[in-house]
């Protein structure tokens, strides 16, 4: 079908908008029926920019006051006048996507390898195989680069396109053969076994295969159902080929060795098998606006530099440039392998806190617990320890750090591929999994901590602190770990439990304010007014009863009416709000709620919603009624008996305001027309009479709406006929009544009142006050340490109500570390996306005095802390960029370290609304310093005993 509708489209040249809306239709079908196995293309995003361009430019001559969609939109009017400026593209040409390295495989497109380092939005857009079909038969060109849609893993409906297959080393020992093949990460062990012995010439029974990650037998690969993604195979990794005895199945013996390179040599055959992994987004791929957000700014484009495998020196051995003397280390920076300024900025970061880079610069292998469960059997110590030690030799050229970044994608998936991520959340993994790799504790005691009973804080303080390095004894808790004294009080029975937490860093809140802003959308149920718009301001750890009454008082509740709240999705009913008591932090910034101010309730009463539908093209021949706009409700009783008129009646007067003006009845078999009009002057102000509106509403004979009632089977009845037809009411169900619009019946009334329901909080531009008022540190960590209720979804067991309870919790510092790391919470979650906060946070470089905030005044320590280093966040999500600030302690000076370039910068310029995680270390006084000296040598006793 496909090849016919194309042979069909070429006989004539269609013009830009034909081009334009046929290659939407197409991708509309296609995104629908997407499944897996689907085959995606990829095109170069400077090749689709100019055809997006070219097919959107009528639109954009002829639409200027049209926002809805803008330039880029592929959704449009097709009625306006052509307009031609720019030139209708050339042959497509993928050629920037592909990679100079040679491939053996001649199987059409899979065996053109691309750059390893391209970006979906910056530098290519996916696209499904009808719409490439289309393109190319229009203009020709390739190459053509064909990828599969897999299961992502992730739900059973949600696939990935498989950009980057997984590209494996393949060696075979005795003979010292090797192969470098792309698979896909979800084929087989036993494809993979298919293909090895086809490439080596072997039989099936002959060998036996190894994960050989790292050089060491890892597993036997002997599972032929099992996926490479199960197996966790990754990335550019060793796969052993052994040879067995065809006698006794043993292995044959040889004396191969190998060397640890991590790519294969140029002559060696590449095979590409299947393609690997970038998010599916059709709607990306079809949107020029999509793809811009997604896309790097320019700035950060030409910072980023690109090596790829194989490509780029050892630099283990390569040292370019003179080594001069007095040159200082340390100032070696690390290259960008895509999207890896999150991972460098980190890394920068922990190699320079003095006590790490003397640490792993030392022989620290002893230190290395191989057999702890929780840990990487030692490798991401020793990943880590090797990339330090290159840093800080001297006169070096940039790193590339990509045994590292493999080691990580090994141990923590969630940090694979070449996507953006969070630098902060990277910096907990590498110090929660370093410190596993270093404990010094090698069998782990078992410890039943008791409960403080009133005890003094500084005994239970130190019990907890003994039984937790007892468990956890490494570097990392030398330097980084501190501890928190935690307060819970149960609501009820007023039960108070104090704990005694280790803790690595401080997450601390920018949104130090206690109270809330949210907007709801008021709506009557008597037709006395139109839906208004209503903001509040609540306690920000309050419960829905406050944000009932604060909307009570904004819209003036009579004594005779209250405020019913729902949450609003998809133009249904989601949810009412009705427990006073749950928090107001189940509702999200992001969700839509309307309040309704009906008659107060009695017993016996049952809710009518009325939900609005009309009619929406589904196929080329089929339509279907879809929910739009807001639902309405209103309160009956079930004592009363209830006919299909009296519903039509309640159903015109809460549609009684949206009547536009000059309307009359007219004919009153016409579902189409209108009851009359209220006085302009009182639809200006925003309110009608009710009594006046209800007579009028008597005094003409009501037109039958096109209602329909959904009765307890799910089967909808027609109320348009039958004014006494009786409708039985369960006080269990509510009524449900559709409403279906007809084209001529929406004409009748401003329906625009009920739809664009607005967010609780909109997140608009940072305004000017926002970027220069200061927030002081200080008030961020009291922020932190301030009490509030726990939220539902971490609510405490009372061991003595034996109930779970929403206690409030109190934090506060008791013991403070070397190095004291403090996270910046900059990014809110809402249901769909993050949102970062531009706040500037004026934070100490000198004297960070945290002596009033030490709850043990036992210690005789100083409590001061200087800043030595940080990570930046520039843009936004996804795009974003990291760079590290960092002083020099050796020189007293400040760097900025932006991956591969390093700069010095001035100490009044490290102060930024970019920072976002700072590293500070305590101030050495003589006191201090003794005392470090003690507890040094008792460590050493200590650690001794392990």
């Amino acid at each position: 079908m496909t090849e016919v509708a194309t042979s069909t489209a070429t006989t004539k040249e269609l013009s830009p908008e034909e081009e334009r809306v046929l290659i939407r239709d197409i991708a509309i079908t296609a995104e629908a029926n997407t499944k897996e196995g689907d085959s995606f293309f990829l095109i170069t995003q400077k090749w689709w920019q100019h055809w997006i361009d070219y097919v959107n430019q009528e639109q954009q001559l002829n639409t200027n006051n049209n926002t809805n969609e803008g330039s880029s939109s592929l959704a449009g009017n097709s009625d306006s006048p052509r307009l031609t400026t720019l030139k209708r593209p050339s042959g497509i040409d993928n050629s920037d996507l592909i990679s100079d390295g040679p491939s053996e495989d001649s199987s059409p497109g899979s065996g053109i390898e691309i750059h390893d380092t391209l970006l979906e939005g910056r530098d290519y857009v996916l696209l499904p195989q009808q719409v490439w079909n289309q393109l190319y038969s229009w203009y020709g060109g390739g190459p053509t680069l064909s990828r599969k849609v897999i299961d992502s893993g992730l739900s059973q409906t949600e696939f990935a396109v498989e950009v980057y297959p997984l590209r494996l080393q393949l060696l075979v020992t005795p003979k010292g053969d090797r192969s470098t093949i792309r698979i896909s990460k979800k084929e087989t062990i036993g494809e993979l076994h298919r293909r090895a012995c086809e490439i080596f010439y072997l039989n099936l029974e002959q060998v036996c295969i190894w994960d050989y990650y790292g050089h060491r037998k890892h597993a036997l690969m002997n599972d032929m159902d099992k996926t490479l993604d199960d197996a966790n195979i990754q990335m550019d990794q060793d796969i052993l080929v052994e040879v067995l005895n065809n006698v006794n199945g043993t292995a044959l013996s040889g004396g191969i060795s190998f060397p640890d390179n991590g790519f294969a040599d140029k002559e060696a055959t590449s095979v590409l098998l299947e393609p690997s992994k970038s998010s599916l987004s059709i709607a990306g791929g079809l949107s020029a606006n999509k793809i811009a957000s997604r896309g790097y700014s320019a700035e950060h484009m030409q910072s980023q530099t690109l090596s790829y495998p194989g490509r780029e020196l050892d630099n283990t051995y390569a040292n370019s440039g003179v080594i001069t003397r007095g040159a200082s280390g340390g100032l070696t920076g690390l290259l960008n392998l895509g999207n890896t300024c999150f991972m460098n900025s980190a890394i920068q970061c922990l190699v320079h806190t003095p006590e790490f880079a003397r640490y792993f610069r030392e022989d620290y292998h002893q230190e290395i617990n191989w057999q702890n469960p929780l840990g990487m059997v030692g490798e991401l110590a020793l990943a880590f320890g090797e990339l330090l030690r290159k840093l800080w030799a001297p006169g070096r050229t940039p790193v590339a750090p990509r045994p590292f970044k493999a080691k990580l994608a090994r141990f923590a998936p969630q940090f694979s591929g070449y996507n953006q991520h969070d630098s902060q959340e990277l910096l907990a993994f590498l110090l929660d999994g370093l410190h596993e790799d270093l404990n010094r504790v090698k069998h782990k005691p078992y410890i039943n901590s008791r409960d403080a009973d009133g005890r003094p804080d500084e005994e239970v303080a130190d019990e907890y602190w003994a039984n937790h390095i007892a468990r956890n004894d490494s570097i990392i808790v030398d330097v980084c770990q501190g501890q928190y004294k935690s307060t819970l009080v149960c609501p009820v029975c007023n039960k108070v439990s104090v704990t005694f937490d280790p803790f690595m860093y401080l997450s601390l809140p920018l949104q130090f304010t206690i109270t809330r802003t949210m907007t709801i959308t008021v709506f009557t149920c008597d037709g006395s007014a139109l839906p208004s718009t209503c903001t509040v301001t609540v306690p920000k750890q309050g419960r829905y009863r406050d944000l009932i009454q604060a909307l009570s008082n904004a819209c003036s509740l009579k004594q005779t009416e209250e405020i019913k709240l729902v949450e609003i999705r998809n133009h249904l009913i989601h949810r009412f709000l009705d427990d006073s008591y749950i928090s107001l932090s189940t509702i999200k910034d992001d969700d839509h709620l309307a309040a309704y101010k009906i008659q107060k309730s009695v017993k016996g009463n049952v809710f009518l919603q009325l939900i609005h539908r009309r009619q929406e093209q589904e196929t080329s021949d089929a339509q279907r009624w879809k929910p739009f706009g807001t639902p309405l409700i209103s309160s009956l009783s079930c004592d009363d008996v209830i006919a299909s008129g009296d519903i039509q009646t309640i159903v015109q007067t809460m549609l009684t305001p949206l009547l536009k003006e000059s309307l009359e009845y007219t004919d009153n078999s016409d579902p189409s027309t209108s009851v009359a009009a209220t006085d302009p002057s009182d639809r200006n102000s925003g309110e009608v009479d009710t009594n006046r509106a209800s007579t009028s509403v008597n005094k003409k004979v009501l037109p039958k709406l096109p209602l329909q009632l959904v009765d307890e089977s799910m089967t909808c009845i027609d109320l348009s006929v039958g004014d006494e037809k009786a409708v039985n009411l369960s006080a269990s169900l509510p009524i449900v009544v559709y409403l279906d619009w007809s084209s001529k019946l929406l004409e009748k009334y401003n329906m625009h009142y009920l739809e664009n329901l607005p967010e609780v909080f909109k997140y608009g531009p940072i305004t000017k006050k926002a970027r220069t008022e200061p927030l002081s540190l200080y008030t961020c960590l009291e922020a932190f340490l301030r009490e509030e209720p726990l939220v539902p979804e971490d609510m405490w067991y009372c061991p003595q109500c034996k109930e779970q309870r929403q206690a409030s919790k109190k934090l506060d510092l008791w013991r403070l570390p070397e190095v004291l790391v403090i996270h910046l919470k900059r990014f809110s979650y809402s249901r769909s996306m993050k949102h970062k906060l531009e706040t500037f946070v004026n934070f100490p470089i000198h004297d960070f005095d945290l002596t009033n905030y030490v709850a043990d005044k036992r210690s005789s320590r100083s409590q001061l802390y200087d800043l030595y280093a940080l990570i930046n966040h520039y843009g936004g999500m996804g795009s974003g960029h990291y760079t590290a600030h960092i002083k020099l302690l050796d020189e007293n000076r400040w760097y900025n370290f932006d991956d591969s370039h390093i700069s010095p910068i001035n100490e009044e310029d490290v102060k930024s609304a970019a920072a976002y995680v700072l590293f500070y270390r305590r101030v050495k006084s003589d006191a201090s310093a003794s005392n470090a000296a003690g507890s040094g040598r008792v460590r050493e006793k200590t650690s001794s005993k392990h």
